[in-house]
This record gives C-alpha cells, sequence and structure tokens, in this order.
C-alpha cells in the first residue's frame, strides 16, 4: 500500500473524500431512482429529490476542482480525467454520476482475497450487481414514456438489463429509444468484459492449482 508520504496531494484528497463522495452518490442514487420507480410521487417530493440531485451535482463539481488544484500538473490531469470534465460541465449529463457507485467495487477488492481469482470475483459480482440495478433504473427512465415502448415496468427493466449484461440477450424485451438503445450497447460491452474477466480467473485459478503439485515435488 501507497504510504502517506509517497502518496501525491491529489490521492491523499481521493482517499479523505473516498467516502463522503460514496455517501453522496448513494444520496444521487435514491433521488434519481425514486421517482422513476414512482411515477405518482407528489409534486413536493419531486421537488426535493431534484434539489438533492443539483445539491450533489455541485459537490462532485467542488470536489473536481479540489482536484484540479491540487493536482501537479493540471492540464495533464483535466486531459486524463476528460468524462468528470463532461460530467461536471454538462448537467444534462448529470444522471451518469451514478457511475461514481462503481466505488463500491473498490470497496469489495479491499475484502477481497489476495488472489487474482479471488479480485476478479470481487470486481464482477459488484460491477455485475452496479450495471443491472442502475441499468434496470435508466432503461425504464427513457423507455416507459415512449408509445412504442415494450419496457414499461422495473420488472421488465430488470429482467431485460439482467440477460443483457448476462449477454443471454432473449428479445422479448429491448429498448426502442435511441437514449435505450446506447445503454444496451454500453451494457453489452459490460457484460462481454465481465465473460472475460471470470474466464480469465477461472484460468489463472487453474494454472495456480495445476502448478502447485509440480512445484513441491
Amino acid at each position: 500500500m501507497m504510504s502517506a508520504m509517497t502518496a501525491t496531494r491529489v490521492e491523499r484528497w481521493e482517499r479523505r473524500s473516498e467516502v463522503p463522495m460514496l455517501l453522496l452518490a448513494c444520496a444521487f442514487l435514491v433521488a434519481y431512482v425514486w421517482p422513476v420507480l414512482d411515477p405518482e410521487l407528489p409534486r413536493d417530493t419531486r421537488t426535493y429529490l431534484d434539489l438533492i440531485s443539483w445539491t450533489v451535482w455541485g459537490a462532485f463539481a467542488i470536489d473536481f476542482a479540489i482536484r484540479i488544484a491540487l493536482a501537479d500538473r493540471r492540464w495533464s490531469y483535466i486531459l486524463r480525467h476528460w468524462y468528470d470534465v463532461l460530467l461536471v460541465a454538462i448537467p444534462l449529463l448529470r444522471p451518469m454520476r451514478l457511475l461514481r457507485l462503481l466505488a463500491f467495487v473498490r470497496v469489495l477488492n479491499r475484502t477481497a482475497a489476495g488472489s487474482l481469482a479471488g479480485k476478479a470475483t470481487a470486481y464482477v459480482i459488484g460491477l455485475a450487481v452496479v450495471a443491472v440495478g442502475l441499468g434496470s433504473v435508466a432503461v425504464l427512465d427513457v423507455e416507459r414514456g415512449d408509445p412504442d415502448a415494450n419496457i414499461t415496468t422495473f420488472g421488465d427493466a430488470l429482467w431485460w438489463a439482467t440477460t443483457t449484461v448476462t449477454t443471454v440477450g432473449y428479445g422479448d424485451h429491448f429498448p426502442v429509444t435511441l437514449e435505450g438503445r446506447l445503454l444496451a450497447f454500453a451494457l453489452i460491452l459490460v457484460g462481454i468484459s465481465l465473460v472475460g474477466v471470470v474466464t480469465a480467473s477461472v484460468a489463472a485459478w487453474l494454472i495456480a492449482n495445476v502448478d502447485r503439485p509440480v512445484e513441491s515435488r
């Protein structure tokens, strides 16, 4: 583990702010998901949830500004974190702040076994849960208002996201909007990556266990 002396100022800030940012991401998740799952929410509640979303967006903007200020080579840091620039500068993309929840995968990684297989399993479980959960809500959000939509309930969305991430793709439910199809493309890439990780993890475990008796002779 990198010591406090060798860590850069940005890395030290990221370690200190990781938990607060994760909690803010959870608050944004609630504010984003609740109206999607309950379209009959009162106007006052929707206004309050929208205020939470904008507040969290502002917090992430401040966090990114602080990281830029702490970076030794600021322009290089901005270029390497271009996705943060987009997510902060374009409010219309703020639902993508949900991707911050991928920090859950990093938490799982700390508790995973030290072997490659253990880490890969933690990543797969964490990423699969996040991808299916957020994918379900996001596709329901963009599809439900279309007159030709066949994904109109959370159950439909959850089933579609699960079959898409696992690369099964039954085809009984599918997105009809441009946003939904872009989301499907992203989930397909996630699913293919997960299959690759699982394959590599199993291969590494088999190699390690096959070589062990040979080395002990």
